[in-house]
């Protein structure tokens, strides 16, 4: 049985993420815990006691009803049991980034950590304003790491603190759009426009719940009446890029990448991106010029395998790290293009149509949560 620390932990990151509890389920390898909107947490203390037999068990948990399972553990399940978890339409939560949703919930004292120094306060914001500031930044950052659950019980969490907030809502249309809930994503979208016509980020959900429903030329012809309104949107171009490359026109994605890059002259993403544009396109020595300038420009090993596995690209040869020119520092990130060209994009498109892409933001460091005054004795319910 788990630990009875672990057990705190588990019943204290639900509470603070806002959860409605609706039973708790004790298993050799941890807890399973069911909330009200249909989610089913299984914490999982050690990784080398779960088994394939393990998780199945966890998807029929839901007793014929639809469930989503989200598996967390402090470590790395087996690669066999992780891509498992993944291809039944599970969401995994492991190691840092475990770690990284207690810190965010300071909860770090749980794993053994000292709680950090809270973050000065600013004047100019109430407390509320602060907590819902940070609500935000948690259901940002869990979408833009590919793990739509959590962003989505954020954003919930946020709209339940401000009611009508539309950018709370068009984020859970977004997260329920990546979790393969196309109509109440859609459902979702129109509710918003219902209130503001105009707005950006419910007409780029439209636009991509038509890709998820298998329509993409009338997604890229939304993007493209977007941008006759305005070609000074750089986010919509960004989601036009990535329309085209699903579709597989190079030419068309390569047009739109350069675009960008007239913006963003050193974005090593869109950099790599014309790149692989150009490979299909030619000519190909420009083609591995671009890709070595990307690299220049501060493009990671890890970032250009994560990109070549979205595009179905072989894995990239190890090198030494990139050295930037002296006497121009690596540049900022830019707004929005170098996150939102095709990440998890078009990973989405390669598997099953319930998985679609979502509007996505450069990563940001999450606000602070609630701290504990001292770990606690949570009790669990007996499982339904």
């Amino acid at each position: 049985m788990a630990s009875t620390l672990f057990v705190e932990l588990a019943n204290a990151l639900v509470e603070a993420m806002g959860q409605r509890l609706d039973a708790a389920k004790p298993i050799p390898e941890g807890l399973v815990l069911r909330t009200g909107d249909g989610f089913l947490y299984a914490f999982l203390e050690d990784p080398a006691r779960v088994s394939l037999e393990t998780i199945r068990h966890l998807f029929d948990e839901g007793n014929g009803l639809p469930v989503h399972l989200v598996v967390l553990t402090p470590g790395h399940l087996p690669l066999a049991i992780s891509q498992d978890v993944v291809r039944r339409g599970g969401t995994l939560v492991e190691g840092a980034r475990f770690v990284e949703l207690a810190r965010q919930l300071d909860l770090e004292t749980y794993l053994g950590e000292e709680p950090r120094a809270p973050p000065r306060e600013s004047r100019r914001l109430l407390p509320s304003a602060h907590q819902l500031d940070g609500v935000l930044q948690r259901a940002r950052t869990w979408l833009d790491w590919g793990v739509p659950a959590l962003a989505l019980r954020f954003y919930r969490q946020a709209s339940e603190l401000k009611p009508g907030f539309l950018p709370a809502r068009t984020g859970i249309g977004r997260a329920l759009l990546a979790l393969g809930l196309i109509s109440d994503a859609d459902r979702t979208f129109d509710e918003v426009l219902a209130v503001r016509p105009d707005d950006l980020e419910a007409r780029l959900g439209k636009a991509a719940v038509l890709g998820a429903k298998a329509q993409p030329h009338q997604e890229i012809d939304m993007y493209r009446a977007l941008l006759a309104e305005d070609e000074a949107r750089t986010e919509v171009r960004a989601h036009l890029v990535a329309a085209l490359i699903d579709l597989g026109d190079w030419i068309g994605a390569r047009a739109e990448i350069e675009a960008l890059l007239s913006r963003t002259p050193e974005d090593p993403q869109l950099r790599f991106l014309h790149a692989v544009a150009l490979s299909h396109t030619g000519p190909q020595d420009l083609a591995e010029e671009e890709r070595t300038e990307a690299r220049r420009l501060g493009l990671s090993y890890d970032r250009e395998a994560a990109l070549c596995r979205h595009l179905g690209l072989p894995a990239p040869p190890r090198t030494e790290a990139p050295t930037v020119h002296p006497s121009r520092p690596a540049p900022a990130a830019p707004e929005v293009p170098a996150a939102v060209v095709p990440t998890a994009t078009a990973a989405a498109r390669t598997e099953p149509m319930a998985k679609k892409r979502t509007a996505r933001r450069s990563p940001r460091r999450a606000g602070p949560g609630r701290r504990p005054a001292a770990p606690r004795r949570v009790a669990t319910r007996k499982g339904k």
